[in-house]
């Protein structure tokens, strides 16, 4: 387990290592007995506490929203040595189950939504439309979702997007890499999704300033902006 220490650079986030397994927590200062949790996925090739993560999470709890972290199992093994390759997202959907059990033993009935960075939101939303009919989650949170993979719009990875009943959010850059504003007019998408795109922004959201007059950190509070919302059952305001 990752030792999680407090971190006097951002004090609106207390932070602790959960007794529950392989979950990393982060909240708010003034954190409300009911209030709403995120549960957030890394992507393929990054761990759960990268300094991406880390923002993500400080910026979901400056807006009142708990945040816990996990890894799965390969990403895990890593830290022990093993050079282990990403699984088919599909074969880490009972983690992530684990992982929202696991939430839900410290969270109680508070509102639940599930979502990751890439590959993490992608399991996600595998797994949502059960989590979402047993009442464990309320929504689905996807930043940079991989639509298909680099410079292969032909080969899509949305089959179960046409049919996907849990509300969802995707933030994703104009210039994505795993599917652009272009490439992702062409795919059928339930309407139960809600796309929100960011100006220029790549994989990692992260735009070119010199284009944008934007950094990485206005759209990442963006995007909290837009995950927090869904706890309102409401886009967020546009940012000015």
């Amino acid at each position: 387990m990752v030792r999680v220490t407090p971190d006097p650079a951002h004090p609106v986030s207390a932070r602790r290592a959960s007794p529950l397994p392989r979950l990393l927590w982060t909240e708010p200062a003034d954190r409300l007995a009911a209030a709403p949790v995120v549960l957030l996925a890394h992507g393929a090739g990054a761990a759960m506490d990268t300094p991406w993560m880390d923002r993500v999470a400080e910026l979901l709890a400056e807006r009142g929203v708990r945040v816990a972290r996990f890894e799965f199992g390969y990403m895990a093994a890593r830290r022990e040595g093993a050079r282990r390759p990403p699984p088919r997202a599909e074969t880490l959907v009972p983690e992530l189950r684990e992982a929202v059990r696991a939430v839900r033993a410290g969270a109680g009935d508070a509102p639940l939504a599930i979502g990751g960075k890439s590959m993490g939101g992608r399991v996600a939303t595998l797994a949502a439309d059960e989590l979402f009919d047993e009442g464990a989650v309320v929504a689905a949170a996807c930043l940079g979702y991989p639509f298909h993979p680099p410079a292969r719009p032909d080969r899509p990875r949305t089959a179960h997007l046409e049919r996907l009943r849990t509300p969802t959010l995707v933030c994703q850059g104009t210039r994505d890499p795993f599917g652009t504003p272009e490439d992702v007019a062409g795919y059928r998408l339930s309407p139960a999704i809600r796309l929100v795109w960011l100006d220029d922004g790549d994989h990692d959201l992260r735009p070119r300033r010199s284009i944008t007059g934007l950094g990485l950190d206005d759209h990442l509070r963006r995007a909290a902006d837009e995950v927090s919302a869904l706890f309102r059952g409401r886009p967020a305001e546009k940012v000015r």
